[in-house]
């Protein structure tokens, strides 16, 4: 896919900024013949062939588009290394992992979601239970942990050594006014707090659609916090008829602007699925009073029933742009997206 990573390289103000967007989006949007299956993470290269491989070979056997998504899913969910979902999570204010997740089926629009969930390593596949066997959307804290240990997940601690020492030198350098006093060595860079998410979306051959997104959430969240993630049209939303959409980066922000919605809107009125995650990077900067006051990010993902997939953030540069990772019978895809705001 061309890459259109630089559009946009420096903001002066926010009705310029939109005004190039929505020109270079118009020069540079393609049209292929429709790809199916396809199914898409909002990881770039490092996890591509990993998380995606195992989907696919769900949907290249003919099984359920459902277990295709869940199968990707659980590939980050389970990997210790990765410190943004799952096992091995980045852990609230009091060192506790507690995550999100949200499924949705584009076929019957049925989803379902867990969040605060403590204990249980993959909570994409809880999330797909209570879409599956509850009458009920949403699902969190104590309440998610029981339906999980009821269906026979074993419940673990999630915090991994790696993750404790990153939140210990968290706490440590709080403040200079408390009794804590960091380590000498360590190369952990706390300047920006990290934050991690992962979306899988899939078409089948059918055209059918499905989506699942799942997190541990920001780092150092007061405990009980909900993101966008496990949040039905704000970290995820599909449908079939249109096309599936996922969300990573601030959460706080996607939920105000609604914006996995949004962007499945978008593209039903006719926009490609990059142009469509501009359109809300544009929605977010705009009612934050503009660049100046954008100090945060956001990365959107999206496919269309036809294929195409693309995805834009608010801010990146061309050494560092938007990535998301596609699979079809061609193989691995990595595409580059577009951002509005240049950064350094």
């Amino acid at each position: 896919m061309k890459n259109r990573r630089s559009f946009i390289k420096n903001v002066a103000g926010l009705s310029a900024s939109l005004s190039l967007f929505a020109t270079m989006s118009g020069q540079a949007k393609e049209k292929r013949a429709p790809r199916r299956p396809l199914i898409l993470c909002s990881r770039g290269e490092e996890w591509a062939e990993k998380v995606l491989r195992p989907g696919w070979n769900v949907l290249e056997a003919g099984g359920d588009i459902l277990d295709a998504v869940e199968k990707s899913a659980q590939v980050t969910e389970l990997d210790p290394e990765d410190q943004s979902v799952g096992y091995g999570g980045l852990p609230n204010e009091d060192g506790v992992v507690q995550l999100d997740a949200s499924f949705m089926d584009g076929r019957t629009h049925n989803c379902g979601s867990v969040g605060a969930l403590e204990n249980i390593k993959t909570p994409s596949s809880v999330a797909r239970l209570v879409m599956e066997r509850t009458d009920h959307i949403h699902l969190v804290g104590e309440g998610a942990r029981e339906f999980a240990r009821a269906h026979g997940f074993k419940e673990e601690n999630l915090l991994t050594d790696k993750s404790r020492k990153i939140w210990l030198r968290w706490k440590e350098n709080l403040s200079d006014k408390d009794d804590r006093f960091p380590p000498k060595d360590g190369n952990y860079d706390l300047d920006k707090r990290p934050t991690g998410t992962i979306n899988i979306l899939a078409l089948d051959a059918k055209g059918d659609l499905a989506g699942c997104t799942t997190t541990s959430g920001l780092f150092g969240k007061l405990p009980g916090r909900i993101g966008d993630s496990p949040i039905i049209g704000a970290g995820l939303y599909v449908d079939n008829e249109v096309g599936a959409a996922g969300a990573t980066g601030r959460g706080e922000e996607i939920l105000r602007t609604c914006g996995s919605f949004f962007v499945v809107e978008q593209m039903r009125a006719g926009k490609s699925p990059t142009e469509a995650c501009e359109a809300l990077c544009q929605r977010i900067v705009k009612i934050n009073g503009g660049p100046d006051k954008v100090d945060f990010n956001d990365k959107i993902v999206a496919i269309n029933k036809d294929g195409e997939a693309g995805c834009a953030s608010i801010r990146g540069n061309k050494n560092k742009p938007p990535q998301a990772a596609i699979i079809t019978t061609a193989g691995v895809e990595i595409i580059e997206g577009s951002y509005l705001i240049e950064t350094k």
